[in-house]
């Protein structure tokens, strides 16, 4: 009588196997993490100055229905917006979301500066020749501004030697 021999295992993964798909998953993960870290950056700087072109949107038209003096507040930070009345605290704010900042602020022939700004909108007035250049952290641009004559937001991307205004 012949021994006989155990069946063999077939079933199941080793762990070199398990190692070698691992190592495969990980390379792709690293090949395009950075892509997709770069599309969700441009899809934040697009979300952003569509909400900033409407924020401002928004202000002017508060003070044409009330008939009621509106201040756009630009801080220094340059990571929110705000509107406000003559009447104590904030209207509305409006706060940029993580990696997307302004950058400069333009308006008429006054260049961008540090420290607040406080721009009043009347009721009956074209909003301001204003220009807000919006950034986000891998250095794309925007420019949203707000046609002083129809009063129409827009949203453009600047080309390189282009003047904020």
């Amino acid at each position: 009588m012949t021994p006989r021999r155990a069946p063999r295992r077939t079933r199941g993964i080793t762990l070199i196997e398990l190692l070698i798909v691992l190592a495969i998953v990980g390379l792709i993960a690293g090949l395009t993490f950075p892509s997709a870290s770069a599309g969700l950056d441009s899809l934040r700087l697009r979300s952003a100055c569509d909400e900033t072109a409407a924020f401002l949107y928004y202000g002017m038209t508060y003070a044409e229905r009330r008939q009621e003096t509106v201040f756009l507040v630009i801080p220094s930070e340059g990571a929110k917006l705000q509107w406000r009345t003559r009447k104590p605290g904030a209207l509305k704010e409006f706060v940029l979301p993580e990696g997307v900042h302004i950058a400069a602020v333009q308006m008429g022939e006054q260049g961008g500066g540090g420290g607040n700004r406080m721009i009043p909108l009347m009721p009956g007035s074209p909003f301001p020749k204003l220009s807000l250049e919006i950034v986000n952290r891998r250095g794309a641009r925007r420019l949203v501004r707000i046609d002083p004559v129809a009063g129409v937001p827009e949203v453009t991307a600047p080309k390189e030697n282009d003047e904020i205004m």
